[in-house]
């Protein structure tokens, strides 16, 4: 059981500064009380200190394909954005147009029908296609254009 209790704490040691109140607690608490958990968290420090201090020096080339890298993925975040931007305000624009001019297309689909001596069912199906049909067509030119895999918004080619 005692076993447990060091090994417990040098876990914790290892984790450094991550440790929740209360592990930090216990784990001052038990490294007043136990010289050897105390030696142990006394070399890990000193072994941070030493390799916090030895200098690290990348390639300039490393340097440089990863800054190259980090503006891509910035600008590729950047368009993303803009494009969800756009979407989101074509959509809202979709939405509020549909909720002002539905009645109006209903109405003006029920007049020529009567005009034309149509059914009810005859104009009404005549209406939801009308309306279901720019859907479907931006639907296909989508798919037709490939960005429903490309995942950017470019034309597969």
């Amino acid at each position: 059981m005692t076993q447990d209790v060091h090994e417990q704490a040098r876990e914790w040691i290892a984790c450094g500064e991550d440790l929740a109140g209360a592990q930090q607690e216990w784990l001052q608490a038990h490294l007043q009380g136990c010289p050897s958990c105390h030696e142990y968290a006394e070399a890990a420090q000193h072994l941070v200190r030493s390799l916090r201090a030895v200098p690290i020096v990348a390639d300039r080339s490393l340097v440089q394909s990863t800054q190259m890298r980090v503006r891509a993925r910035a600008r590729e975040l950047r368009q993303r954005r803009e494009r969800l931007v756009l979407v989101t305000l074509s959509c809202a624009l979709v939405a509020v147009s549909s909720a002002l001019t539905t009645e109006f297309v209903w109405r003006g689909f029920e007049w020529l029908g009567r005009w034309e001596q149509l059914s009810n069912p005859v104009w009404q199906v005549g209406f939801v296609l009308f309306w279901m049909a720019p859907t479907i067509a931006a639907g296909v030119l989508l798919l037709a254009n490939g960005t429903h895999l490309s995942g950017n918004g470019a034309s597969q080619g």
